[in-house]
């Protein structure tokens, strides 16, 4: 259970993220949605860590969690966006056999050296090429990241992400900058994580027929407020929320 409580954030007058209290359960996928400004992101940043709580908390599992963005990932923190600073000049292979060796060492830190980590190549390659292959990127895999287009890179970003096998995985606008052919190996990828009932999925995205297919809950925000909570179809037919919220002009279909 990811949780946030009274999370608050201010720069300077302007309260970015007001009060928010909610809570994640594993098993579900929550869209997190509301308009340019809402808070949506700053949200985030500040339940992974990238932004400091004026007040409030956030926990997982009844622990408190604080400190450094890699700190929370240890603890079982998975973001995307986190995952962006790429080692350009490697290939798509060695950027995700790198996230599995990372996993891997700090699973076994206490009972395995780092050098009997590293000398495991073929078990690491292994596991890289399956993730590989579940984003679609297994002809690829020789290539520099520099030289992919931007979509190949979100690719990239989450099997590095699964990699690191979190407990709870944070997507913001993952298709952000896909081509429509590239946008079903995605959501394709998020309905398997979201068929384990172990894994708590947060996600920020514009797009509301994605929401609508993968979303089991949709939380609103404005004005970095908490506004509106609740299954889909409900949230969504809210008039409050399709005018305000959502831009959709009353008696819109």
């Amino acid at each position: 259970m990811l949780e946030t409580k009274n999370l608050t954030i201010r720069f300077g007058g302007h309260v970015a993220v007001n009060d928010v209290t909610c809570s994640f359960a594993p098993g579900t996928l929550t869209a997190i949605v509301g308009p340019n400004g809402a808070g949506k992101t700053t949200y985030f940043n500040l339940i992974s860590g990238q932004l400091k709580a004026s007040a409030g908390t956030v926990s997982l599992d009844g622990h408190l969690l604080s400190g450094s963005p890699s700190t929370r990932t240890h603890a079982g923190l998975g973001r995307a966006f986190q995952l962006t600073n790429l080692f350009p000049n490697l290939t798509v292979l060695e950027n995700v056999r790198l996230a599995v060796q990372a996993t891997r060492a700090g699973a076994h830190r206490h009972g395995m050296n780092l050098w009997s980590i590293w000398s495991d190549h073929t078990a690491l390659t292994g596991r890289a090429d399956e993730l590989l292959a579940q984003v679609k990127l297994q002809e690829k895999e020789h290539a520099s990241v520099a030289s992919l287009p931007h979509g190949d890179q979100r690719k990239l970003e989450v099997a590095l992400l699964m990699a690191l096998e979190p407990k709870v995985f944070m997507f913001d606008e993952p298709t952000a900058g896909m081509n429509a052919a590239e946008v079903p190996v995605i959501l394709d990828l998020i309905r398997n994580l979201k068929a384990d009932p172990s894994k708590t999925i947060l996600l920020v995205e514009h797009k509301m027929d994605v929401v609508r297919e993968l979303a089991d809950r949709i939380i609103v925000l404005h004005n970095g407020q908490l506004v509106a909570d609740g299954e889909p179809a409900a949230v969504i037919a809210s008039p409050l929320v399709q005018e305000a919220y959502l831009g959709v002009a009353k008696g819109a279909a």
